[in-house]
This record gives structure tokens, sequence and C-alpha cells, in this order.
């Protein structure tokens, strides 16, 4: 047998390099950089750690110019056509005052909008109501009521 014969046993395995560990350590700051908290052992930074500095997420809310995303879209008060069918208080007008004496909304300003689930039978005539969905439609105008 001759040294180029020779071939590694399949049960070894290299000695993984320790970086980091005491005196020649393989040298250029052992995969760490320089000195602080990052280059200790056992040491980590949480993700958007900025160094004391006080974070972004914090200071966004601060800032003048910041407004809420809620602000910007519209909300509408969401009431359904069977409520509508069995509240007894609504008879032939919907409007923003029947639906605020009937509680549906708190004040005449807010937007109001009609979904189509349930059924209806009672023909009812909307007026300054702001939307209405496809199958709000198709059953109001099937009961025989009007949408202006």
């Amino acid at each position: 047998m001759k040294l180029h014969q020779l071939e590694k046993s399949k049960w070894f395995k290299d000695k993984a390099r320790r970086l980091g560990r005491w005196n020649a350590s393989k040298g250029n700051y052992s995969g760490k950089w320089l000195k602080g908290q990052k280059a200790r052992s056992g040491r980590s930074v949480r993700p958007f750690f900025e160094w004391g500095q006080t974070p972004v997420v914090m200071r966004m809310p601060k800032a003048k110019w910041f407004k809420r995303a809620d602000k910007w879209i519209d909300k509408y008060v969401v009431i359904n056509v069977a409520t509508l069918e069995q509240d007894p208080a609504i008879t032939t007008e919907v409007n923003k005052a029947v639906l605020k004496e009937a509680g549906y909304i708190n004040s005449i300003s807010d937007l109001v909008k009609i979904l189509g689930n349930g059924e209806i039978k009672k023909s009812l005539n909307f007026t300054g109501i702001e939307k209405f969905t496809k199958s709000a439609v198709e059953k109001i105008e099937k009961a025989g009521g009007k949408i202006s």
C-alpha cells in the first residue's frame, strides 16, 4: 500500500473549526467584527433594535405628517335586508332619520350600506342611503321597493 492509495474511512469526520475561542482562534476577528455586543459570544440583538435611538415603530405616530389609516377609509354602517324585514318600526320609507330612530345608526352623518343577506317581503322605499349590494338591489326591487 502506498500513500496515494490511502482513503479516509467512512466514519472519519473533520473537526469543525471553532471560531472565537481563546488565543490564536483563526485570526481576522474570527468571524466577528471588532468589539462590542455583537462581537461577544452568547449575545445577540433583536430585529429592528436601533442601539438606543428611539425605534422607528415608536417614532411614527409622533410625526406631524402621520395620519391613522382608518381615517383614509370610509366606515360604513352595514345593515342586512333581513333585519329591516323583521323590524316592526320600519314600514314603508327607509332613510337615515328612520334608521337613527330604530337604533341602527348613531347620527345622520353616518355612511350606510345595505346588504342582501336574508329575504325581504316588505315593499320599502330607500332614500339617502349611500351604497347597496347587487343582491340587495335585486331583492328590494323583487319585493316591489324602490331605491332613489
